[in-house]
């Protein structure tokens, strides 16, 4: 791709935000972790954006269950792996970004592969407990920034959404689980996280499953992007 085409492509970041910005975000790195309606939505708004570089991470496939609400699942691409799948999408988005797709979960044992002490922010939309927790603390450990997102499901309303610190965040169960979770294992840190507030849908689970449309999910994601190109911005 030639720098014209590339200039084109961010022209109206450019004329947003200037050149310094979008030259900080050609040399930010950002590690996604978790694909799903939250993340993967989260990595196509930063690399539309202009981001240089980001890390994507996820063990799953990519299911039918999924295309209601997750970028890169289609009636084409079910059944491959989702970090593989939303790579090569990033790439068709900007060839000239980094990507670097993991088809794997995150876990205590194999935190160390994942590069998070070079990374400059941390995306964490994880929905298993304790692999949440344990990145949680190994961006810690690492002094990289954290934005966290909680529970997206059994939700159906985007202006609910909230960004607050993890010990002020409100009718989110799976906030509450993380908040328990941490006080745990004696950690009191401070992360900024997105939640939502509007109640749980009584309705929305069953078996074990709980419902989630994209019009939330998506919104979430993007709130996500925002804090990181915002803070960059600053």
């Amino acid at each position: 791709m030639s720098s014209k085409v590339l200039n084109l492509i961010f022209q109206r970041v450019d004329l947003l935000a200037g050149a310094e910005f979008l030259e900080k975000l050609r040399q930010t790195n950002v590690l996604v972790f978790g694909l799903g309606g939250v993340g993967s939505w989260c990595a196509e708004a930063l690399v539309r954006s202009g981001l240089g570089k980001i890390g994507i991470i996820d063990y799953d496939t990519v299911c039918e269950s999924n295309i209601n609400r997750q970028v890169q699942a289609t009636s084409l691409t079910v059944g491959q792996p989702k970090a593989e799948v939303l790579e090569k999408r990033l790439l068709e988005i900007n060839p000239q970004c980094e990507v670097k797709a993991w088809a794997e979960a995150f876990s205590k044992e194999n935190s160390a592969c994942f590069g998070i002490e070079k990374a400059d922010y941390i995306i964490d939309a994880i929905d298993n407990i304790p692999a949440k927790l344990d990145l949680i603390e190994a961006c810690f450990t690492a002094g990289v920034k954290l934005f966290s997102s909680m529970g997206m499901a059994r939700k159906m309303d985007p202006s609910k959404i909230k960004t607050a610190d993890i010990w002020k965040t409100q009718n989110c169960p799976l906030a509450k689980l993380v908040r328990l979770g941490l006080r745990k294992r004696g950690f009191s840190g401070n992360f900024t996280t997105i939640y939502s507030d509007e109640p749980p849908l009584k309705k929305a689970a069953e078996q074990g499953i709980n419902g989630s449309i994209v019009t939330l999910t998506a919104s979430a994601g993007m709130l996500l992007a925002s804090l990181v190109l915002r803070d960059i911005g600053k």
